[in-house]
C-alpha cells in the first residue's frame, strides 16, 4: 500500500429516507486504495456495496464522513473516473464506433477529429470489434456489449474504473473471457479499479484485495489480499489457495446473509 492512496474512503455513513424514517445504508466505512489496486467489494444482496461505489462516481453523497480522490472530496462526477454497469450502459442510437467516440465529443474530453479516429480504432482492435464497427448495439451478443462498454470507458482515460455486477448478466463462458479482456486491458493501460461482485471466484481471479462487507449497513468485515500476482491465467483457478480463499470468504459473506436472515425476522414479528 502507498503511503498517499488514491482512493480513500473516511469513516463514510450513509442514510437513506423511508416512509419510516432513516435507513442506514453504509456505517462508519474506512478504506484506502492504491496507485494500480485491484479492489473488489463483496457481500451479501442489498447490504450497500453499490451506494459505496456510487459515492466514488459522485452519484451519491455520504451523510457522514467522506470519500476523497488524490487527497480532494469527492463532491461530483467527473471524467477521472469511468464507470461500467451491468446493463452494459451503451447508446442503442449509436453505432459501436459513435459509441466509443461519444466521450471524446464532450467537453471535459474533446479530442481532435484525427486523434478521435486514432483512438477509436485502437479500442476497435483491442476488444475485437473491428468487423462490428457500424453495427448498432441490438445486432451484437451481450458480451460484445459489454466490450463495447469497456471501449467506451477506456477511451476517454480514465484514472479509475469504477465497475458494477458488469459480467453478471452473462453466461459463464462469456463472463471468463470478459475477465481474461479486462486483465489484458489492464496490462496494457493500467487503472486502479474498484469493482463490485457477488461472484467470489471472479474477486479471487481479478482483484490484489477483497474488502468483505457486512449486511446492511454495510461495514468493513475484513479486508483480504489475494495472493497472486499479475499477469494471471486460468492456471490460478487450479492453485491449492484459489479453493483454500474461496472457502474462506464464502464462509464470511453465508455468515453475513445469515444475519441479514435473522435482521429480516426479527423485523417481522
Amino acid at each position: 500500500m502507498s503511503a498517499d492512496p488514491r482512493i480513500r474512503f473516511v469513516d463514510v455513513g450513509v442514510d437513506f429516507p423511508t416512509a419510516s424514517g432513516p435507513m442506514r445504508v453504509v456505517d462508519g466505512v474506512s478504506l484506502d486504495i492504491a496507485q494500480g489496486e485491484f479492489v473488489s467489494i463483496i457481500g451479501p444482496s442489498g447490504c450497500g456495496k453499490t451506494t459505496l461505489m456510487n459515492i466514488v462516481g459522485g452519484f451519491v453523497k455520504p451523510t457522514r464522513g467522506e470519500v476523497r480522490l488524490d487527497d480532494k472530496p469527492v463532491a461530483a462526477p467527473g471524467p477521472d473516473r469511468g464507470v461500467i454497469f451491468q446493463e452494459y450502459g451503451v447508446f442503442p442510437w449509436l453505432t459501436v464506433r459513435g459509441n466509443i467516440e461519444f466521450g471524446l465529443r464532450l467537453a471535459a474530453n474533446r479530442a481532435r477529429a484525427g486523434q478521435r479516429a486514432e483512438i477509436v480504432e485502437r479500442y476497435l482492435r483491442l476488444m475485437g470489434l473491428t468487423d462490428f464497427a457500424d453495427h448498432f448495439p441490438k445486432h451484437l451478443s451481450g458480451g460484445m456489449r459489454q466490450r463495447l462498454a469497456l471501449a467506451r470507458a477506456y477511451a476517454v482515460q480514465p484514472e479509475f474504473l469504477l465497475m458494477d455486477e458488469p459480467f453478471g448478466a452473462l453466461d459463464a463462458q462469456t463472463r471468463s473471457a470478459m475477465q481474461d479482456l479486462l486483465l489484458d486491458v489492464l496490462k496494457a493501460e493500467g487503472k486502479t479499479v474498484l469493482l463490485i461482485t457477488h461472484s467470489v471466484d471472479e474477486a479471487i481471479y481479478l482483484s490484489s484485495r477483497i474488502v468483505v462487507v457486512t449486511a446492511r449497513p454495510a461495514r468493513v468485515r475484513e479486508v483480504i489480499d489475494v495472493p497472486f500476482g499479475y499477469p494471471r491465467d486460468e492456471s490460478v483457478h487450479e492453485d491449492p489457495r484459489f479453493a483454500a480463499l474461496r472457502a474462506q470468504i464464502r464462509a464470511l459473506v453465508m455468515q453475513e446473509y445469515e444475519a441479514q436472515a435473522r435482521l429480516a425476522a426479527r423485523v417481522s414479528e
